[in-house]
């Protein structure tokens, strides 16, 4: 078992668009149907595997390009402590009153679900208005998505 770590952070209005955020279908909508519909899933299909669109379910982090990993540990805590470097890092720009939970009170929540194969993310609001997306992924098996390939180069 080891940990990926994913980060994005990019403009709200790119975060909102929701149907960008989870995979497609997997089946393609029959031919017969609306042509909107058929470009709306292909659009879906191409943009999915190669955005670096935060996911709306943590595990499908796995299923991004290899280059969307900014790290890969095999102990939680390694994990972790890269998550609260990028804490620290983004602490200026996080917008007043986003989150009250200390730092470190977030870091130790990362190691205890990491270490019980369970995946982290947090998110948090910048300034301009901009999202800050944080996800640490457990995998090889992820626990949730056990069938998601891990994306490590051997």
């Amino acid at each position: 078992m080891h940990h990926h770590a994913y980060l994005w952070t990019g403009p709200k209005s790119r975060f909102d668009q929701e149907a960008l955020r989870r995979p497609p279908h997997p089946e393609a909508p029959p031919p017969d149907s609306r042509p909107e519909l058929i470009q709306r899933y292909r659009e879906v299909a191409a943009e999915f595997p190669r955005s670096g669109l935060p996911p709306l379910e943590t595990a499908y982090w796995l299923l991004k390009p290899y280059s969307a990993v900014r790290g890969t540990w095999a102990e939680a805590e390694g994990a972790a402590a890269w998550l609260g470097e990028r804490l620290a890092e983004y602490s200026p720009r996080i917008a007043p009153g986003a989150s009250r939970t200390p730092h470190r009170t977030l870091v130790q929540r990362a190691v205890e679900h990491l270490r019980s194969g369970g995946d982290t993310a947090y998110g948090f609001y910048l300034e301009r208005p901009a999202y800050l997306a944080l996800a640490l992924v457990t995998c090889s098996p992820n626990r949730s998505r056990p069938e998601l390939p891990c994306p490590r180069r051997e």
